[in-house]
């Protein structure tokens, strides 16, 4: 299947312009609202936890807020977790889950850890239903400091105070029928690249980082989810979205090198779900509530396993004497965001997440 025939954005093997991302722009519109379907929910949380407005979206005369929910009473004595969210707009129960969280079980962890919820990371995708920003770029591959996509530089500038504190982060996404049929042939379009088809599982699976692999730590939140909804099994090659799997429903790519969300907070437990929306065996509401035992069965799992040392090894780089939220701390956290810049990785081999 070629790509001209595939995407009616741009000329196949020249990578997008100016000209071409306004095109393809012009052919997004808005099919739900973020300040119907989220900020309400997150209005009615507030009186439970600390509303925090952390960045400022304004593209071409829409402006979003973005917010997070905190612990009220942030003990750094406690570990703390990170869930996002709707790092990708259109992955709905992400965005769902992570505010059902919220709503039916944060309350189970008063006092055990600090909880900071990020539940919708890119409003204006949320609106359109799409993987991308506003400029056409992928925050999910972004997640540096001095990264071109402010949804990813607002939430790195949300957890900098809290530096060392992470025991864990799941990141919350789906994997659709529509990343074959949209999203990957407008990234090939857009890089200039030609479209190779894959197979799109049918199942919830998780991302491990390979550089910090956690195994059973990754199986607790399968055998949890299994208990919801089918997990996705391998394809005839032993692999799910071209990445070997290695163990259940399990795939690692290098978190930070890529610059994917769950690779920023060094916490020890790393994951990013991938519920399966489009599966005739899965409705809405399993999606959701899949996505809310994988963040459960994290969260016991982290905290039954934390060690005084709560970062992995490999970000033991970005500590230093000014202590949690010190300066020097938020200089080396900015120095290892940029060393983990994602270099030239193929447009049409690029994990998907």
């Amino acid at each position: 299947m070629s790509q001209a025939a595939f995407y009616p954005v741009g000329t196949p093997g020249q990578p997008w312009g100016a000209a071409e991302r306004e095109l393809w722009r012009g052919r997004q519109q808005r099919l739900r609202r973020y300040d119907k379907e989220v900020l309400p929910r997150i209005e009615s949380l507030a009186s439970r936890f600390d509303k925090v407005a952390y960045g400022q979206l304004d593209y071409a005369g829409e402006s979003y807020t973005l917010f997070a929910l905190r612990s009220r009473d942030w003990n750094p004595a406690l570990p703390a977790a990170l869930v996002t969210g709707g790092v990708h707009g259109y992955e709905t129960s992400g965005v769902m889950g992570a505010l059902e969280f919220l709503e039916k079980h944060a309350a189970d962890y008063a006092g055990k850890a600090n909880l900071l919820v990020a539940p919708c990371v890119n409003p204006w995708g949320f609106e359109r239903i799409n993987r991308w920003n506003f400029d056409a770029i992928d925050p999910n591959r972004n997640f540096r400091a001095d990264g071109p996509a402010r949804e990813s530089t607002a939430v790195i500038e949300l957890i900098a105070p809290y530096e060392g504190q992470f025991v864990l982060h799941i990141d919350l996404h789906e994997t659709t029928d529509s990343d074959e049929s949209e999203f990957r042939p407008a990234l090939a379009a857009r890089d200039g690249k030609p479209f190779e088809p894959g197979l799109i599982p049918d199942g919830f699976y998780l991302v491990d980082d390979s550089e910090n692999p956690q195994p059973a730590f990754q199986q607790a939140v399968i055998a949890a989810v299994e208990k919801v909804t089918h997990i996705a099994p391998a394809d005839d090659k032993g692999e799910i979205i071209g990445s070997p799997v290695v163990a259940h429903g399990v795939i690692e790519y290098p978190l930070v090198k890529l610059g994917l969300c769950a690779g920023i907070t060094g916490a020890k437990f790393t994951t990013t779900t991938e519920v399966y929306p489009d599966s005739p065996r899965a409705t809405p509401q399993q999606c959701n509530d899949a996505q809310v035992a994988a963040v459960c069965a994290a969260l016991d799992y982290a905290l039954a396993h934390r060690s005084p040392f709560l970062c992995h090894p490999n970000a033991s780089a970005h500590h230093s004497a000014a202590g949690p939220g010190g300066a020097s701390r938020r200089q080396s956290r900015s120095l290892w965001m940029r060393r983990g810049q994602p270099g030239s990785v193929s447009s049409t081999s690029c994990p998907r997440s």
